[in-house]
């Protein structure tokens, strides 16, 4: 926030907020799934990265074997952060003492033990960890649930048949409800009317159906300046899009040919990273009914995500943190929505970490 602007009043915390949007721009997200923390190209093999979710700090290593792991980002002995740390081997050394971690968190080696001669028996946290589709997933719940819990099933970039999807991400500063209402929000086309990513949006399905929100829109999909001579119209129904919240994630669909997922990394009440998955199945060559030769696809989508989808979707980072900052000065302000969809959204957000909260609650007055 720009200093010379100040908020009289800060907004209310999850239990003080007294309306849905008060409380959805409060609500932290279950840590009981499987999140995308990282761009496996952005950690080589040797090296540490500070993560966060929703606050906690994380130390995520990638041995020089090419594994992923990750423990609590703090050193036992004097607190520091150990991904102020190196990588060696297999294992994670503290910038201060050279205390030694290894993938489970528990301290393997102490360089001076002023005559002890047995290691203490000394742990922090470690979260599962998977790779897939070029990301970095971590667990930050409870460990028994992970294998429990799955990451979105993409067949379509798997295997050797695999469409071509080249991730995109960035950190923005706003509440990830925030962004969530954006991306499945279609009344906003305006803000990218240079682009026209979509148009004419009318709102045919709003449904809740458990943990997700299913919504569809009838609208013309990819008639861009520059989109609309790589989509194959003629083939393919570019005038309809079925979207889905499926809490935590956010994905779309043009006749199963133009997809995308949005995963969120909340790092706290203002600041969300995000990764995003484009793919289709084809492109045609401009002006020409000939696709574009699977071999080719991913370097246009290299080309694509610099030159047309980063763009716009820097488009919605400015404006959702535009909105951070409006509605941090007027929080208080009456929640004015025309699009039934967002309040379906919040609901499911607030109602999940509620869920999350409250059983957090019980276990402790269990053990207390």
């Amino acid at each position: 926030m720009n200093m010379n602007e100040t908020v009289a009043t800060a907004p209310p915390g999850f239990e003080e907020a007294h309306n849905l949007r008060q409380k959805s721009r409060a609500a932290g997200m279950c840590p009981d799934y499987w999140y995308a923390v990282e761009e496996v190209r952005n950690v080589q093999p040797g090296s540490v990265v500070e993560v966060v979710f929703w606050k906690q700090s994380i130390a995520l290593f990638r041995g020089e074997d090419g594994e992923f792991r990750a423990v609590e980002n703090r050193c036992a002995h004097r607190q520091l952060k150990l991904s102020m740390g190196q990588v060696q081997n297999c294992q994670l050394v503290c910038a201060y003492h050279a205390w030694k971690y290894d993938q489970d968190g528990r301290v393997v080696h102490i360089p001076d033990m002023f005559g002890r001669e047995k290691l203490p028996d000394i742990r922090i946290r470690s979260y599962p960890v998977q790779v897939r589709y070029g990301l970095v997933w971590l667990f930050p719940g409870d460990p028994e649930l992970a294998g429990q819990r799955k990451i979105p099933e993409i067949p379509e970039i798997e295997g050797p048949d695999r469409w071509a999807c080249v991730p995109l991400g960035f950190t923005c500063s706003a509440h990830h409800s925030m962004i969530i209402d954006n991306v499945s929000d279609f009344s906003h086309a305006h803000l990218h009317r240079d682009y026209r990513p979509f148009d004419g949006a009318e709102l045919t399905r709003s449904e809740t159906k458990g943990d997700n929100v299913y919504l569809e829109y009838d609208s013309k999909v990819g008639r861009g300046r520059i989109s609309k001579f790589f989509v194959d119209h003629a083939r393919l129904d570019t005038n309809h899009m079925k979207l889905c919240y499926e809490y935590p994630y956010q994905w779309s669909n043009t006749d199963d040919e133009i997809k995308h997922w949005l995963f969120v990394l909340p790092i706290d009440e203002r600041t969300t990273r995000t990764f995003f998955l484009f793919y289709f199945k084809s492109l045609k060559i401009p002006l020409l009914p000939v696709r574009i030769p699977r071999a080719a696809m991913t370097a246009v989508m290299k080309l694509s995500n610099r030159m047309l989808i980063g763009p716009l979707l820097d488009q919605d980072r400015v404006a959702v943190e535009a909105e951070q900052l409006g509605y941090e000065r007027h929080w208080d302000e009456p929640a004015i929505e025309v699009n039934p969809v967002v309040a379906a959204f919040q609901r499911v957000t607030v109602r999940k970490w509620q869920e999350y909260l409250t059983r957090e609650a019980e276990a402790g007055r269990a053990a207390a």
